[in-house]
């Protein structure tokens, strides 16, 4: 790295180093809790989990795969690996959309099963987490910063040129 690209750096404020670094701690440590209680008491990982819980919500319980990755937060290849996961469980099946390429994913009644089975424990850990301690106000706060950096990292990504990643490992 040249000395005129560490120059023109925007380097971390003190408080900004301090917040990235509590960020950073709690996205590390938080899927990893909840990865472990539910690979222990449900045999799911936190990502089966929320696929299979947003099934659940979709009406008939199925979602278009690129829908479904969406709401996942996930690429599609990795939200179709954890598909053909729950497909040989029997918690998922695929339907051909008629007319396309494209798949639905389809929740079935093991799945639901399944998900309802999971669901107490799964939500006793995000309280025990993630909610408890926190007030009203502090859970509003959290809902409007998730929100705002959500936004600031889906402007980010859409702004980033492809080739930049490939550059910084050379």
């Amino acid at each position: 790295m040249g000395s005129a690209q560490i120059d023109d750096t925007e380097w971390l404020t003190a408080s900004q180093q301090r917040a990235w670094r509590k960020l950073v701690a709690l996205i590390t440590r938080l899927p990893a809790a909840l990865d472990t209680q539910l690979q222990r008491d449900s045999a799911l990982t936190h990502f089966d989990y929320s696929v299979l819980a947003e099934l659940s919500e979709a009406p008939g319980r199925r979602l278009r795969l690129s829908e479904l990755a969406q709401l996942s937060n996930a690429s599609l290849s990795r939200l179709s690996h954890v598909v053909t996961k729950l497909e040989n469980a029997g918690w998922v099946r695929r339907q051909s959309v008629p007319g396309t390429r494209g798949s639905y994913a389809v929740l079935t009644d093991a799945g639901m099963t399944k998900l309802v089975e999971a669901a107490p424990g799964h939500v006793a850990t995000v309280q025990a987490l993630v909610f408890r301690g926190l007030d009203d106000e502090q859970v509003a706060a959290l809902t409007e910063l998730g929100t705002a950096l959500l936004g600031q990292l889906d402007r980010g990504i859409a702004a980033v040129d492809p080739t930049a990643f490939s550059n910084a490992a050379t």
